[in-house]
């Protein structure tokens, strides 16, 4: 066993390599993206695990599903609304279960650091009737990613992998287990036979049956929530503790030496009640620490409560109902005293986000703007990515940002309303993961809008990772969408450019139907990359005499 330094993405990532995974499957989406990139370095020495970015969540959700169904282990990784995205076959996998092995990994945002919500993944899993595990710490989040992949097998479900930015994004020494017990110096397992091609068929026979078969495996799942080690009581005075995931953290740094509290841990859900059930018999007053909604508190309260129990917690308003928990919120709940000082974003000075120097996108904004200055009921629609900065001074060119692929369809939906003029700006890897959709309803009615495609040739809210589709790629598909010759305009966002693309703009505007218009010019970030990158050796053409 060795120890490495490593985030808690690293360690999920590494923790699947030594589960034998066949393939990691993910659209990058912060705070999970670390974990897919991981495993991508991994496969660039060894070959024996397939590793590709997605076009979007439900994508990579259904390619995991399938890797599973040939026989094979296969994790899959996203942000917390990725999972939205992906729910479909999230939900339905519960029905036709795995074959190999499938750990779906969701790395919640508490304090929307990089997000549009807080949502709590817990209810998803929930929702589907499969287990959750929720690390506290890098050294649990690897070796519950290695339980995961077995206990997927076991119960034949998939298993949900919660975690939180901050475990997501800080390091810690890990433990590293010999991977050549379980698979041969990680390398992917063998492949398992083939199974019922009726329990993977959803029409309503099968359906009906799996529903049963999922209903009927919730009593074992209990019972081995209450079993397992990942759910820990220890009982003290009569002022009790439920800590779930990274919380618990918090919980042990503001009690310090304290052994006065009664403590449940829970890391794994469903919910061990038996544990929950001696905690409140012991207790007199309970209160509930856990990183996201208040889930285990709400179940406690019921409708009216616990009878002569005081619970305390973020339905009460003992602890703040958003944002992130830190040791000194959650000791001032408990009444403790903590000294350590807590460094607070309102601790320093304010500088927002912005889009780079040389970024194309400002060039495009500028045109935007000085085109639709006689339109003061222009309506810019927007999307996710690193565009939606516009938002700020001096653009102000972005009006909406509500969720992937969002701008083109609420842009429709403005055109049909009477709105005039109506603009969407969509990156050229937002486009591929949900923007080609609602294209294809736009173009088919001909709507009255302009939609800028903002081609820069990467990922580059997430660190620059591959796009599916650029340059002239994008402008074929465009056009096999739908969008006709005449509505497709291509231009080159860059300030001496300035003039000439806003009369391409005014153009698109002017013309009563939709107008495409394809602003490509690379990520400034993405060039200085490839400057910086060695240039190849050239090899001498004759090895003996070298010319």
């Amino acid at each position: 066993m060795k120890t490495e330094l490593l985030l808690g993405d690293e360690a999920i990532a590494l923790a699947a390599i030594h589960a034998g995974i066949g393939g990691a499957f993910s659209y990058p989406g912060t705070p999970s993206t670390e974990i897919f990139e991981y495993i991508q370095r991994y496969v660039s020495k060894a070959d024996s695990i397939a590793a590709r970015w997605a076009a979007n969540e439900k994508v990579a959700y259904e390619e995991a599903l399938g890797h599973s169904y040939a026989g094979r282990r296969a994790m899959v990784s996203m942000k917390h609304v990725g999972l939205n995205v992906a729910a479909d076959p999230f939900i339905n996998s519960a029905l036709t279960g795995v074959n190999g092995g499938v750990v779906v990994v969701v790395a919640d945002d508490p304090g929307m650091h990089s997000s549009q919500n807080e949502q709590d993944s817990r209810y998803y899993g929930e929702f589907a009737q499969i287990p959750v595990l929720e690390p506290s710490n890098q050294q649990e989040a690897y070796d519950m990613t290695r339980a995961a992949f077995d206990l997927s097998e076991e119960f034949n479900l998939p298993i949900l992998l919660r975690i939180v930015t901050r475990l997501a994004h800080s390091r810690a020494n890990v433990r590293v287990d010999d991977p050549a017990a379980d698979n041969g110096n990680g390398k992917a397992r063998e492949r398992m036979a083939a199974p019922d091609p009726n329990d993977w068929t959803l029409v309503p026979s099968n359906a009906r049956r799996r529903y049963r078969r999922l209903i009927e495996v919730q009593p074992q799942l209990r019972e081995w929530s209450e079993k397992c080690d990942y759910n820990a009581l220890k009982l003290a005075g009569k002022r009790g503790i439920i800590a779930s995931g990274i919380a618990y953290n918090y919980v042990r740094e503001a009690l310090g030496e304290r052994d006065d509290f009664s403590l449940l841990k829970i890391m794994a859900y469903p919910l061990p009640v038996e544990k929950i059930r001696e905690l409140i018999d012991h207790c007199e007053e309970v209160f509930l620490v856990e990183e996201g909604y208040p889930f285990i508190e709400r179940k406690l309260n019921g409708v009216l409560g616990v009878p002569g129990k005081a619970i305390w917690g973020k339905v009460n308003g003992k602890l703040p109902p958003d944002g992130e928990l830190t040791p000194n919120i959650v000791a001032n709940a408990l009444g403790l005293p903590y000294d350590a000082p807590v460094a607070s974003v309102d601790d320093l000075t304010n500088r927002p986000p912005a889009l780079c120097r040389g970024c194309p996108h400002i060039d495009t904004f500028k045109a935007m703007i000085e085109a639709t200055g006689k339109h003061p009921d222009a309506i810019f629609f927007s999307d996710i990515g690193c565009y939606t900065l516009g938002v700020l001074p001096p653009y102000r060119a972005v009006h909406s940002c509500v969720d992937m692929g969002a701008s083109i369809a609420m842009a429709h939906g403005a055109a049909q309303a009477g709105a005039f003029p109506v603009m969407a700006t969509i990156g050229d890897s937002t486009f591929a993961h949900s923007g080609m959709t609602p294209l294809i309803g736009a173009a088919r009615a001909d709507a009255d809008m302009t939609v800028f495609v903002l081609d820069n040739a990467t990922v580059a809210m997430t660190g620059g990772q591959e796009t599916m589709a650029a340059g002239e790629d994008l402008v074929e598909l465009l056009r096999g969408l739908g969008v006709k010759e005449e509505q497709l305009i291509q231009m080159e966002p860059h300030a001496k450019n300035h003039a000439e693309n806003v009369e391409l703009v005014t153009k698109a505007i002017n013309h009563r139907g939709l107008s495409v218009i394809v602003a490509r010019r690379e990520c400034i970030h993405n060039r200085r990359k490839a400057a910086a990158e060695p240039k190849p050796k050239a090899q001498p053409a004759c090895i003996t005499c070298g010319e």
